[in-house]
């Protein structure tokens, strides 16, 4: 296994290649998509609330099917993570996580001096949730359980009879647990699937998500939580005004027009992602590689076969303007690398892709 790298991530946004297969969104919207300039100057910038705009929240609290009081505003969803450790751990608690998966969600109840349980999900197993070992790690001491639907990097979803089943055991061997479900690319689906209901409405889960993946807009950095027990959303609510006070009245506003738009600019994503998935798989038949096929999101982990040698790879695609993500980016081996399809043009992933296989080619 190679060791964990999450510092490595920053890359990701920090430098450019121009055929980027590491990034995990969907095409983004634009400012022109969701208001007018006039629209713009009319926001006042003064402080917002806490809990986030009234109406964002209702959004919100409309698809999940909870109440609007229910739901808290949040810079990201990596801010959600972060709130939710702060407000259930301390040093020496226990979290279990389920890996691979984003670094956020390891790196910061570690920050907060939490012991890590870690269950390792597998390629060869389709990185389905391993439910009897995730229900054997848990214990009296285990205050969070993390785990994501669809999952990142595989973007394979947990479905809910195991969530439920997840929960029985937690009731029984970990009662002073959260069980926290990121739904990120919840609603990030292929074709005429449908949207998947929110885990959000069953007791003692916590659930987090955004607009930056499904709807295609990172730069709002626009996230929330929901949480349906009352003490744990006020303490949450008191973590956010200790650290961020509120959100950007500029970024709920802009992310208000995304949710009320939310069909409009879902439908040609979904068919888009569809239709990439479709390249995809046909692309990794005719390689040397193995594919994981997601459930959703514009995400999937690529298995390199034993022939490959993995650091001539990455030195080969790095050669050719052209990355992927490593394993080790999210605690998996580099034999395994996430490939993301929704980020580039269709004539952009395919020229993409064929470089990808030039790199395999001069890597055996």
């Amino acid at each position: 296994m190679t060791e964990f790298a999450p510092n490595a991530m920053t890359a990701l946004i920090d430098d450019h290649y121009r055929y980027d297969l590491a990034e995990s969104t969907c095409p983004p919207v634009s400012l022109g998509d969701l208001a007018e300039p006039g629209e713009l100057a009319a926001i006042p910038l003064g402080y917002g609330t806490t809990r986030g705009d009234a109406r964002l929240r209702e959004l919100i609290a409309a698809d999940a099917g909870v109440n609007a009081d229910q739901v808290l505003v949040t810079v990201g969803a990596i801010e959600a993570m972060f709130l939710l450790a702060q407000a259930v751990c301390g040093p020496g608690d226990r979290v279990l996580l389920v890996t691979p998966c984003f670094p956020p969600a390891r790196t910061v109840p570690e920050g907060l001096g939490a012991h890590l349980d870690l269950v390792a999900a597998t390629f060869d197993d389709g990185y389905r949730l391993p439910l009897d070992r995730v229900v054997a790690a848990l214990g009296p001491r285990t205050r969070l359980v993390s785990l994501a639907s669809p999952q990142n990097p595989s973007g394979v979803r947990v479905t809910e009879s195991e969530v439920r089943e997840l929960l029985a055991a937690v009731r029984e061997r970990a009662p002073q647990a959260v069980v926290l479900v990121d739904e990120t690319y919840r609603e990030s689906t292929y074709a005429d699937a449908p949207v998947p209901p929110s885990a959000a409405v069953l007791p003692g889960v916590v659930t987090c998500s955004s607009v930056s993946k499904a709807h295609g807009a990172p730069g709002l950095r626009l996230g929330w939580l929901t949480a349906t027990d009352q003490t744990l959303y006020a303490r949450l609510r008191e973590a956010e005004f200790v650290t961020t006070i509120a959100c950007s009245g500029v970024d709920e506003f802009l992310a208000t027009r995304v949710l009320q738009r939310r069909a409009e600019i879902l439908a040609p994503r979904t068919k888009f992602l569809g239709e990439q998935l479709g390249e995809l798989r046909r692309w990794a038949a005719d390689q040397p590689v193995d594919l994981v096929v997601p459930d959703g999101g514009p995400l999937s982990c690529v298995r390199l076969r034993p022939e490959i040698d993995v650091a001539r790879f990455y030195a080969r695609l790095a050669e050719r303007e052209t990355r992927v993500s490593p394993g080790s980016w999210f605690g998996e081996d580099d034999r395994v690398f996430r490939l993301g399809f929704g980020h580039l043009s269709p004539a952009e992933f395919s020229e993409a892709l064929s470089r990808v296989a030039e790199a395999l080619s001069l890597s055996s």
